[in-house]
């Protein structure tokens, strides 16, 4: 998962960068509510946390802005005010979550999750294609019913195959997403990973499919 942070506190957002990437949740920090707003609009991101005390464009502002240009990437909303009245204009104004400063990494990542299936459409948070399966609430991947042993690098590129299955993914996209606290991740990584996983997928009805100019796809061979 991807997210943009939104946040002036540079302790806090140092610390949720660094805690949230041991979760598979990368995310990249802006201290600027106006950059915040653009990188919003112009860049592909799973969700976004935005705090309302910023310094330049409060949270309101960023949130009415995003949504007025058409926006629909989820908001989680993180606040040191608890007024009822106010998360109920900002709901009106397109929040989708709210939390309450200081809060538990453990809430955030589970709010995130289910913001994320929720805007994919899918409510269980099961993935499957073909005889390959995976299982967000537990990160578990199966194959033909067995678990599949894989590398942290290996499972977070096998689980953006499967949630997009048939949709190919650039080397860039994939790279975007992975990249999080991890500087030594290059394209190159992103081939290697792709040669390891056809290799634990030989022999199965899976496979991963190069699609020149476009990326890596992941199908199911058509059943005899």
């Amino acid at each position: 998962m991807r997210c943009l942070l939104i946040e002036d506190d540079a302790d806090l957002a140092t610390w949720l960068v660094k805690s949230l990437s041991g979760r598979d949740i990368f995310a990249e920090w802006e201290e600027s509510g106006l950059i915040g707003v653009r990188r919003g609009l112009a860049e592909d991101y799973d969700a976004i946390i935005l705090d309302l005390g910023l310094p330049d464009l409060n949270g309101a502002e960023v949130l009415a802005r995003l949504r007025a240009a058409g926006g629909a990437v989820p908001i989680l909303v993180a606040t040191a005010r608890d007024d009822l009245s106010e998360r109920v204009a900002l709901l009106h104004a397109g929040a989708d979550d709210f939390l309450t400063k200081p809060f538990a990494l453990d809430e955030l990542e589970a709010r995130l999750v289910a913001l994320v299936r929720r805007s994919h459409g899918r409510a269980t948070g099961n993935y499957a294609c073909g005889s390959l399966s995976y299982d967000q609430a537990t990160r578990q991947f199966r194959l033909r019913g067995d678990a599949l042993p894989l590398s942290p690098r290996e499972h977070a590129v096998l689980r953006l195959l499967i949630m997009r299955h048939g949709e190919p993914l650039s080397k860039t996209y994939i790279l975007d997403r992975l990249i999080g606290e991890d500087d030594s991740m290059n394209p190159e990584t992103v081939e290697v990973m792709i040669y390891r996983l056809r290799r634990k997928l030989e022999g199965s009805d899976m496979r991963i499919v190069t699609m020149r100019g476009l990326g890596y796809f992941l199908e199911a061979d058509a059943a005899d």
